[in-house]
């Protein structure tokens, strides 16, 4: 029996088993947490699955996520992350890279962790929506325009309402699985 999932990731073998593993399923760990924001970051006006393909790249180039290590990152590793063809080169995106993983351990020092923080809007718990369809699903909502709002206070970077609604769905702060989908039930 072939599985109904959500639409948009039929047809590419690494979408599905990105769907099928990791997309909405709750994130509370810190290093996991950082991941899913610079790769987020990287994707800001770019396709998810072109983030996906590059995925391994990026976690050879930036110290698997360590985020204590992007924080300390110096312009020599700057350059080197400039010149790695395996990743988004955009240096903006990277120099944001380094910045948020400052800002990420500043917030860690403030709240005990980066999830404490973050799962704070949605009181710890995921927020389970109910769309039929994929035009049902929104690219923002108030709560991810409040999230962005907070990120942005702190001097985050590249962390807009579209960006962050994404990380929230990517670590499952909120189940946008669409309600025939098989894993809808599962997260």
């Amino acid at each position: 029996m072939t599985k109904i999932r959500c639409g948009w990731c039929e047809g590419n073998e690494l979408y599905e088993q990105y769907h099928d593993l990791e997309w909405g399923v709750p994130v509370y760990d810190d290093q996991q947490l950082f991941e899913f924001l610079i790769l987020e970051t990287f994707q800001a006006g770019l396709s998810w699955i072109t983030i996906l393909k590059k995925r391994e790249n990026f976690r050879l180039a930036f110290d698997f996520f360590d985020y204590k290590k992007v924080a300390n990152y110096d312009e020599y590793k700057y350059e080197e992350l400039m010149q790695n063809a395996g990743i988004i080169r955009n240096k903006l995106k990277i120099k944001a890279a380094i910045t948020n993983a400052q800002l990420f351990m500043e917030v860690q020092k403030e709240f005990g962790s980066f999830s404490d923080y973050i799962w704070s809007f949605t009181n710890g718990k995921p927020i389970t929506n109910s769309f039929k369809t994929l035009a049902d699903v929104p690219a923002t909502t108030e709560l991810s325009d409040s999230i962005s709002k907070s990120l942005k206070k702190r001097g985050f970077k590249f962390v807009g309402s579209t960006v962050i609604y994404a990380h929230m769905q990517a670590t499952g702060m909120v189940n946008d699985h669409i309600t025939s989908c098989f894993r809808y039930r599962e997260v």
